[in-house]
């Protein structure tokens, strides 16, 4: 190696300025520098028994980067710089840091790969990351089946029950038989579409109302094409048929575009596919027209309107909570307030708002989502569930200071969401200034109103229903006569496919978390039981109150009520 006197020398003879020899010589003295350095970490990684690379003369390809999301490579200081079949190189400036091997190892159990892991300098770490910039972005692109006005109507006017669409599926030909199914499923107003793999035929099934239906059975020598077809559409794997499979696709209508959320699932006699159909126009409900009684509403709107605190839905799987979410965002939504949402997935895209998805895969989670929410300086934060203690007290901490939040809790009813809370470790001393108001719900289909007729109801269920209806507090009491009852029920046609239901509607039980509500909380360790004593002296309907109440305007069938309540 020239020492600095020789390389003096040797410029003087060529003719270099001296300003010229000085940055020569600078950038001399820094790759000795940086071979210094490299050699230290190369000693480091012999003293701990790892291997050792320098990532400055390795190429690193795009599908070698991709393993380990920017994001994560950045947080866990691990980066995957070799990926050949199921064999993976992944490297770090602390690979003998117990976290990281732990990290790394479960990447290997995760993805079922054989990882080795090496020892790198700080410096080729960086260079790494900025590696991730040069990575092509990827587009995700949705293929889509379009349904031309004219076919629409025409699919409409052949099709006025599933006993003729049934017969109509048999001579439709095998390429427009998707297409022809999902006219039909959008036009009955079905939430999903299910194919049944049987030992004979696949059952073809509509979710119309929360209520599965048949609808035709379709042949066994049919279904092979059609199943590729919705793969193809939905972007899985056509020669995958053993493993559970996810995807999505488009369908665009003269007047609406619906999303697609497709699942596959291998069974006994062949893959079973159910399609979701994700409508827009299902969210243009507004929050006055939810279907919340008077003697709640304007209590509600009032908790709504408060400048901070939080509202909590509950109820089971499609109770309808993300509806009732985005009609309070649609209410809340103008010019002056800034609204983010945190989601899991976006099922709906909301002009005005903006939207948060989580990807588990990518490290980012309801708890660390909400945190980067809150430095957005948002006025209203919607929080898709709340199902672990971090985002529970990040949600609640945030109500507290200046942020009106909404989310969801799955709990069978509105009492129950207190102790849900307690349960997952929330401190008592939260809940009461935090909470403004708690809703229960679930859907109930309508009495389809071409075909409603009153029924008459006796004996030990009119029985029931008037000592339901008997403990409602005063402000609800004048919705109904005890004495004069009517109830209703669909006999059945066309309009609602011979099912006397045509739509859904919701009921609810609400209550606030008064100063008397609030006192009992702050000792901590509510029951349910206790819970429910309190929203009962504070004049709470219940849900089934609710619900009788709506069947005895007509509104919806005793049966139904009790089908969703009990």
């Amino acid at each position: 190696m020239q020492d600095i006197g020789d390389l003096l020398k040797k410029n003087k003879k060529n003719g270099f300025s001296q300003n010229g020899t000085q940055n020569d010589l600078n950038e001399k003295l820094s790759d000795m520098e940086i071979k210094n350095q490299e050699a230290k970490i190369k000693q480091k990684a012999r003293n701990n028994n790892l291997p050792y690379i320098d990532l400055s003369k390795f190429p690193i390809s795009p599908e070698a980067l991709r393993l380990i999301p920017r994001a994560s490579a950045k947080q866990n200081k691990l980066i995957c710089f070799f990926r050949k079949g199921d064999e993976v190189r992944l490297a770090s400036p602390q690979a003998f840091l117990a976290e990281v091997q732990e990290q790394a190892k479960k990447i290997a159990q995760e993805k079922n790969l054989k990882i080795g892991l090496y020892l790198i300098s700080q410096r080729n770490f960086k260079k790494a990351l900025k590696r991730y910039e040069a990575l092509p972005k990827i587009r995700e692109q949705r293929k889509q089946i379009s349904i031309s006005a004219k076919d629409f109507k025409n699919f409409q006017q052949q099709v006025d029950t599933f006993q003729e669409l049934s017969g109509e599926i048999k001579n439709v030909s095998t390429s427009k038989l998707l297409t022809f199914v999902m006219a039909s499923a959008t036009s009955a107003g079905a939430s999903d579409v299910h194919f049944e793999a049987e030992e004979n035929a696949v059952q073809l099934r509509f979710r119309i109302d929360g209520v599965l239906v048949d609808v035709a059975k379709i042949s066994k020598d049919r279904w092979g094409y059609i199943a590729s077809r919705i793969k193809l559409l939905s972007g899985m794997k056509l020669n995958v048929s053993d493993i559970p499979q996810d995807g999505h696709f488009v369908i665009k209508l003269p007047e609406e575009r619906i999303d697609i959320r497709a699942s596959a699932l291998p069974t006994a006699y062949g893959e079973s596919l159910v399609m979701r159909l994700l409508r827009s126009s299902s969210l243009g409900i507004s929050f006055e027209n939810l279907g919340i009684g008077s003697y709640a509403l304007d209590k509600l709107k009032k908790e709504i309107s408060r400048p901070n605190g939080m509202i909590l839905t509950t109820g089971p799987t499609g109770s309808g909570k993300t509806t009732t979410l985005y009609a309070i965002l649609k209410k809340l939504n103008d010019a002056e307030t800034k609204i983010i949402t945190l989601e899991n997935p976006i099922e709906y895209r909301l002009e005005g708002i903006n939207q948060s998805q989580v990807d588990k895969s990518k490290d980012y989670d309801f708890a660390k989502g909400l945190k980067s929410i809150l430095r957005q300086d948002p006025d209203v934060v919607m929080v898709g569930e709340i199902r672990d203690l971090e985002t529970a007290t990040t949600s609640l901490q945030a109500a507290l200071t200046g942020h009106v939040v909404v989310s969801t809790l799955h709990t069978n009813d509105a009492a129950g969401a207190l102790p849900r809370l307690f349960s997952l470790g929330v401190k008592p001393y939260l809940l009461g200034p935090a909470i403004n108001a708690v809703i229960g719900q679930r859907l109930v289909r309508r009495v389809c109103k071409h075909c409603k007729k009153e029924v008459k109801i006796e004996g030990e269920q009119l029985k029931k229903i008037k000592k339901i209806l008997s403990g409602l507090p005063d402000r609800a009491k004048k919705e109904i006569d005890l004495e004069d009852l009517h109830f209703y029920k669909g006999q059945g046609c066309k309009k609602c496919q011979n099912l006397g239901y045509k739509g859904r509607i919701g009921i609810y039980e609400i209550f606030n978390i008064d100063q008397g509500i609030e006192k009992y909380i702050s000792g901590g360790g509510l029951s349910k039981k206790e819970v429910e004593e309190l929203t009962q002296k504070q004049g709470m309907v219940k849900m089934v109150q609710d619900g009788l109440i709506k069947a005895s305007k007509g509104l919806t069938s005793v049966e139904e009520v009790f089908r969703v309540i009990e």
